[in-house]
């Protein structure tokens, strides 16, 4: 596995209300100091998100930030993005990885402590653990399960851990107190009326909880 940072990971949406792209969120992020960019989008046609993952990648390599797609495996390797991101029922994570060039990363999300520990005997790189906080941004989440189960599972895993679910500039520390190798952002960042300075805060959190960001 490549050696990331996955402090300040922004997942993009298209927030249409505030007349906000992927491609804007992901460009304001990376203006902010993101370390990790995941484009995720489950009602694009194949098309259109092809399109959009090429310029998003754009963005990306130009800023020097991964970028990881969520779920569709054959347009991140298509695209020659940094990794891909799978549900925990999106598909076997073994052959999932036979099917990744190499070094290409790969995540799963995991909803509680016994998935932690089995997608932790797989070939999976990071494990996005969550909801941790009650979230608005997924229709489908599973309860939130809080920062106490996210330190078990920390206890017990040898991955690192990306939090995700409600996570703000408020609660990210306690999530980073817990063991957190990252912590995953939507609405924080989407929804904010300053995308960049979003950012700019939540690395500001991270600075000020461990090690200053490089």
């Amino acid at each position: 596995m490549k050696n990331l940072d996955f402090r300040v990971y922004v997942i993009t949406a298209c927030v249409l209300e505030m007349g906000r792209t992927h491609e804007q969120v992901a460009a304001a992020a990376i203006r902010g100091g993101a370390t990790m960019i995941q484009f995720r989008d489950k009602t694009m046609s194949e098309k259109q998100f092809t399109e959009t993952a090429a310029r998003i990648t754009v963005l990306t390599r130009a800023g020097g930030v991964p970028l990881i797609v969520n779920d569709r495996v054959e347009i991140a390797v298509a695209i020659g993005a940094d990794g891909v991101h799978i549900g925990r029922n999106d598909g076997n994570v073994r052959d999932i990885r036979k099917a990744l060039p190499a070094g290409m990363v790969l995540g799963v999300s995991v909803t509680n402590y016994l998935e932690a520990i089995e997608m932790n005997a797989t070939d999976a790189d990071y494990l996005g653990v969550g909801p941790i906080f009650p979230t608005g941004s997924k229709d489908d989440a599973a309860p939130a399960i809080g920062v106490e189960e996210l330190a078990r599972i920390r206890r017990n895993v040898n991955k690192p851990l990306v939090a995700i679910g409600g996570m703000n500039q408020e609660n990210l520390r306690r999530v980073i107190e817990a063991g957190a190798a990252g912590a995953a952002v939507m609405s924080a960042v989407t929804r904010a009326p300053d995308m960049a300075r979003a950012v700019a805060e939540l690395r500001g959190v991270w600075q000020r909880a461990t090690l200053p960001l490089s």
